[in-house]
């Protein structure tokens, strides 16, 4: 298309004796049919100079350092980068001393990526496709292929890169490239890098679970994610979990609570939830009288799901909502299978940060057993108890003013006053009588 910011860029480039490249994930994606609106550049053929001249007159360049040869322009979602070779210098995955070098040829400048299919290169004004390594078939065969032993183990965040490629795109990672990773010290990795990654597998892959399955084939489970390899092996009773152990479970739950992406408040803290949910079990299950049990692990486990979380994000209300649907996480289902009141779902639904995202995880949750529907019966309960409590919250009900009307002083006591009044408005009383009811309490209780 002769109207996009590209074309003119490359226009100009070839006018200075220049070439200008799609490159990485956006011909990867164009080639699996998968739209990319973030385009990646790579300029060949002209000095850094020359290049920032050319976006200048374009439009606003944005540099993001001399030393990188990597611009942007203002208004577009474009980066626009000069071909480098990089050296590390350290363990962590942003030690590397980088020089650019626009004339170091496609071969050397696709050498640094991380993986064949990332390393093709299209020719903005032609169309040619560029393979020097292999890519076009990896794609075809659906393998994630690393290129250089070297300059891949130098950057330990492509691990991390492999497994939450072959959970998006369900591409196995090649033997050669497992064995790689085995080898790899993911220790120095900033948690922000760890996140970004992890963020990707769970927003992104029809089945998130293959990211951490990946990480145990590449036994990198142990740095970041220590607590769900506890999880590996350890059993469960099989009336309830017929699928096997712990991580088994887990794996299944994530997965399911992917299919719920669009309908819930926050994506990537309900996967975190779907992923937390039973680390409690590490530190409860035992035998009693020959059944197994992991008593209370929904409350006991808080301590390690907290620290789990800490370990990987900073996100206040993420850890919020994680930390407050965990300990509500097996009443659902519960009062589901006992068709229980109105009055406890009610309570249920008020004591969660987001009563209707407890509702889908508890689909996710729920066993799956011979002759039963995971998604059937029990979640239209919960859904029509959740309507009933939606309506219940929108009727008139007591307040503090209300209290202040009908003579109450705000003491000691108000605020017993009026958790009373909440306990009746969940309970179904309308505000009248609720009134009545709650001020013959705080005379009952002065007495």
């Amino acid at each position: 298309m002769t109207d996009r910011i590209e074309t003119t860029i490359a226009e100009r480039v070839k006018e200075a004796g220049g070439r200008a490249y799609y490159v990485g994930g956006f011909v990867r994606d164009k080639l699996l049919g998968i739209e990319n609106k973030d385009v990646d550049l790579e300029v060949h053929g002209v000095t850094p100079e020359t290049l920032y001249a050319i976006l200048s007159e374009i439009g606003d360049p944005i540099s993001f350092g001399s030393n990188f040869g990597v611009y942007s322009l203002r208004g577009h979602r474009i980066d626009i980068a000069m071909p480098r070779k990089e050296h590390a210098t350290g363990r962590g995955h942003r030690d590397f001393e980088v020089f650019v070098d626009p004339f170091i040829g496609v071969t050397e400048a696709a050498r640094r990526r991380d993986f064949t299919m990332n390393a093709l290169m299209e020719d903005v004004l032609t169309g040619e496709v560029l393979d020097p390594f292999g890519g076009r078939d990896d794609l075809k065969a659906g393998v994630i292929r690393h290129i250089d032993d070297r300059s891949f183990a130098e950057d330990p965040l492509r691990v991390l890169r492999a497994a939450q490629f072959s959970a998006r795109f369900g591409f196995p990672v090649a033997d050669e490239t497992t064995l790689l990773c085995r080898t790899i010290d993911l220790s120095f990795l900033s948690r922000e890098r760890v996140e970004e990654e992890l963020k990707k597998a769970l927003l992104k892959a029809p089945e998130p679970s293959r990211f951490f399955e990946v990480l145990r084939r590449m036994d990198q489970l142990s740095v970041w994610f220590p607590d769900l390899s506890l999880t590996i092996g350890l059993a469960q009773d099989p009336l309830y979990h017929p699928e096997g152990d712990v991580w088994t479970h887990t794996m299944e739950v994530l997965d399911r609570g992917a299919g719920f992406r669009r309908d819930v408040s926050d994506p990537y803290a309900f996967l975190l939830l779907c992923l937390t949910h039973d680390l409690g079990k590490i530190d409860t299950t035992e035998v009693v009288n020959g059944r197994l049990h992991a008593y209370e692990h929904e409350t006991k486990g808080l301590p390690r799901i907290e620290a789990f979380l800490r370990r990987l994000t900073n996100e206040k209300d993420v850890i919020r909502y994680v930390l407050n649907m965990v300990p509500l996480h097996m009443r659902p289902n519960m009062l589901a299978f006992s068709k229980s009141a109105p009055k406890k779902t009610n309570a249920l639904f008020d004591e969660a940060i987001e009563p209707k995202d407890l509702v889908y995880f508890a689909a996710c949750d729920r066993p799956v057993v011979a002759g039963t529907d995971a998604f059937g019966g029990d979640t239209d309960f919960l859904l029509e108890r959740l309507g009933l409590y939606e309506e219940l919250m929108k009727r008139p009900y007591v307040r503090g003013g209300d209290l202040i009307r009908a003579g109450l002083v705000p003491d000691e006591t108000f605020s017993d006053a009026l958790s009373y009044a909440h306990k009746l408005r969940l309970a179904g009383i309308e505000k009248e009588t609720a009134l009545k009811q709650v001020l013959a309490y705080v005379r009952a209780k002065k007495k």
